[in-house]
């Protein structure tokens, strides 16, 4: 050991701890920030107590946590020193005869490596701040961990944190100050932080960055203890007294003021039990601080801050400990998510077959209502499908008017072709055939939309039905999804094909002997009802059918058939022309057009296609209700129904090979990974609540191990979570449940 450290531990003036000053409780803690270090960044809701130091640049906090543990082993320099925030704990360890180290310090990132030269710590605690904030001035808020085991040092963690500065340096950002007051302020916020505020005595107390922003994370003053530095260096005539006594802002903790090394101590090497034995001097000789011992010098700190932590673990430990509870039922429910690995064939067979059958009675359950995750909001599953069916497919097609696309013309110009060259006695079969054909084919796209609308809804169940374990396995989920989709294709071309054989039979066979069908008289009937209507409604014209007041009208050549009469009045034959008069020019017919429309409607015309009409609506209806019935019927029966039935065979048939089971049960690399990393977290949580039933045995066990009844003044902090004995059941649950064939590796 060397000279400093055996001073150190040999001087009345030293925090060497009692025996049993905070050893029940505050090791315990720090056993728990061992084991808590892994997670503690990515669970920031378990806070564990700890005494977070404030304070702004040049304050005197690396002075003051120097001499708590009695070693220089913090960066100096004239800029910011602290540029990420140094998590300290601090264990004491009795000393034992025959100890070749009885002090050193270890790191977190460097696993099992002890550090005997506390020159060698302050190197590296520079390099780690180096290769995570950069060589010129920047800032990060990844902690670094260090734990120093000493026999000169009371039980405690403690954070140094960044010192609040103005101007940005190096590297800086302009916004420097702004981001060193969050990282702070994200600590000291948290309840179970002590706020350990460091103020220089040379500066204007009542201006301190570190009280103001402890007031703003801890407005009571319940949770902060004031430290006053450089006490030594004050203008003459001036002292701290009324800053100690708590008479300018008054703090629950109260406040300790300490004599720092001097740059110049520093500068030649003066230890720091020598600045602990010149700071006893001072307070002792001071006419002002000798009257206030119980409020001055390192070591009166050193004990005032492990009893406040002893005090403060007692209060917050019901809630740390329900905290705990919380997190750990949440992993359990996140690691039976996540499932067991396979290892073995048989395993894997047990787990691929629940997963389809999961699967197929998933698939069910939403095609017949029986879903447990049925939405109140919308519909879904089965009676998506059956809105389809009756809502969209019967209902429109009870809108349809078989002539809607007919005009008078089209059903006279088909009655006119069907006649040939004479006219029709009745309303020929051919015209009618031939427009009610037309118009059941028309029945066929609203069909297969029909199909296509329940296909497309089916492969959205099947989406929606998967099961969470599917979640683990993506190649099983992308060929169930191929499997699906297939199965249901095939399924679509038998409907398919009965939809058109049913349209094709109504097309080849017009059953005009259907009893539903209004038949020819009928219709006929109708027809004259309709047209003396018409007539009834329409006023008769005078000039209907006009005679000539003059002479008969004559045409200028004669009838092809020949006048006799014409011929002997004229007393000429046939062909002669007479010398006074000549022959009328010759009267030429127009060509018919190439597309050649009929002419104006006759009332006969007119009935005939009234007559078509009503016998076109007539046997249309008596199709579309046929469709209307055997269209759903046929899609339920070799689509919906025949997936329903049939889709596990078909799973088991393509799937369950054995020689299958490995690529389609390996799993997502991200969920492997989650798996191991909450195993880790489980068994964390696990060891963390058995450290704590330590704890609460040491609390109830004993008094204060000081012996005194000692109060720091601090409120108990009310817990907002379940209550422990309902979460008890849980945890014994899956401390059995997840009982891990490993040893949790903290080092991560």
């Amino acid at each position: 050991m060397g000279e400093e450290a055996r001073e150190v531990g040999s001087s009345a003036t030293s925090p060497r701890p009692s025996v049993t000053i905070g050893s029940s409780l505050i090791s315990m803690i720090n056993k728990l920030q061992d084991i808590l270090a892994p997670v503690v960044s990515d669970k920031p809701q378990i806070s564990l107590p700890q005494v977070a130091v404030v304070g702004s640049q040049s304050s005197g906090k690396s002075s003051v946590l120097e001499s708590l543990v009695g070693r220089d082993f913090l960066p100096r320099g004239r800029d910011i020193c602290t540029r990420r925030p140094l998590v300290l704990m601090l264990e004491y360890r009795a000393e034992e005869p025959g100890d070749e180290h009885t002090e050193w310090g270890e790191f977190r990132h460097l696993p099992g490596k002890r550090f005997y030269d506390f020159s060698a710590i302050r190197r590296e605690i520079q390099a780690e701040t180096d290769r995570e904030a950069g060589l010129n001035k920047g800032v990060s808020d990844k902690q670094i961990r260090l734990k120093i085991t000493s026999p000169n040092v009371l039980n405690m963690t403690l954070v140094d944190l960044p010192g609040i500065t103005k101007v940005p340096v190096g590297d800086q950002p302009r916004d420097i100050e702004a981001m060193i007051r969050k990282m702070i302020m994200d600590y000291i916020t948290q309840q179970n932080c002590i706020i350990l505020a460091v103020s220089p005595a040379n500066s204007d107390l009542a201006t301190s960055d570190a009280l103001q922003m402890a007031r703003e994370a801890d407005p009571n003053g319940f949770r902060t203890i004031g430290v006053i530095t450089k006490l030594d260096i004050m203008d003459r005539g001036t002292d701290a007294c009324n800053f100690l006594l708590g008479k300018v802002i008054p703090l629950k903790l109260g406040y300790v003021g300490v004599v720092n090394r001097s740059q110049e101590d520093i500068n030649k090497n003066r230890g720091i039990a020598a600045a602990l034995a010149y700071e006893e001097k001072f307070f002792n000789e001071h006419p002002v601080y000798s009257n206030l011992s119980d409020r001055c010098g390192m070591p009166q700190l050193a004990r005032n801050l492990n009893q406040i932590l002893e005090q403060h673990i007692k209060r917050v430990l019901p809630d740390l400990k329900a905290r705990l509870n919380s997190q750990m039922v949440s992993v359990s429910k996140e690691l039976q998510a996540y499932g067991q690995p396979l290892e073995s064939k048989m395993a894997q067979g047990v787990v691929l077959l629940n997963i389809l059958t999961k699967y197929c009675e998933a698939f069910a359950a939403m095609l017949e209502g029986k879903s447990q995750e049925m939405s109140t909001k919308e519909l879904s599953g089965g009676a998506r499908i059956h809105y389809i069916l009756q809502s969209i497919f019967v209902k429109s097609l009870e809108g349809v008017d078989p002539c809607d696309d007919l005009t008078d013309d089209d059903i006279r110009t088909a009655i006119q072709n069907a006649s040939g060259a004479k006219n029709a006695l009745f309303v020929p079969e051919v015209p009618f055939e031939f427009l009610v054909r037309r118009q059941i084919a028309r029945l066929l796209d609203p069909s297969c939309q029909c199909l296509h609308f329940v296909y497309d809804e089916l492969v959205k169940i099947s989406r929606a039905c998967e099961v969470i374990e599917l979640q683990r396995f993506p190649v099983l989920r992308k060929c169930l999804d191929e499997i699906v989709v297939n199965f249901l294709r095939e399924g679509a071309k038998p409907a398919l094909r009965m939809i058109e054989n049913l349209i094709e039979m109504e097309v080849d066979y017009i059953n005009t002997s259907h009893p539903r069908f209004i038949g020819g008289k009928k219709a006929s009937e109708l027809a004259m009802q309709q047209l003396k209507a018409q007539k009834g409604s329409r006023p008769q014209l005078n000039n209907e059918n006009p005679v000539s007041s003059g002479s008969t009208r004559t045409w200028g050549i004669p009838s092809i058939f020949g006048s006799r009469t014409s011929a002997v009045q004229s007393g000429r034959r046939f062909g002669e022309q007479s010398h006074s008069e000549s022959m009328p020019s010759t009267i030429n017919l127009r060509e018919p057009p190439s597309i050649l429309r009929p002419t104006e409607t006759t009332d006969n015309e007119a009935a005939e296609i009234i007559i078509t009409k009503l016998l076109l609506q007539s046997y249309y209806d008596i199709v579309r209700k046929n469709m209307q019935d055997l269209v759903p019927k046929a899609i339920m029966h070799f689509l919906v129904n025949s997936t329903k039935q049939n889709l596990q065979t078909a799973f088991i048939q393509k799937l369950y090979r054995e020689n299958m089971f490995d690529e389609l049960l390996k799993e997502h690399d991200e969920l492997v990974s989650k798996r191991k990393r909450n195993e880790k977290l489980f068994e964390v949580f696990k060891q963390s609540l058995q450290t704590l039933e330590k704890v609460e045995f040491d609390v109830s066990s004993q008094t204060s191990s000081l012996g005194t009844d000692f109060s720091v003044g601090l409120p108990r902090i009310p817990s907002t979570l379940p209550d422990l004995h309902k979460t008890s059941e849980i945890i014994q649950f899956t401390h059995h449940s997840f009982s891990m064939p490993y040893t949790t590796d903290t080092t991560a």
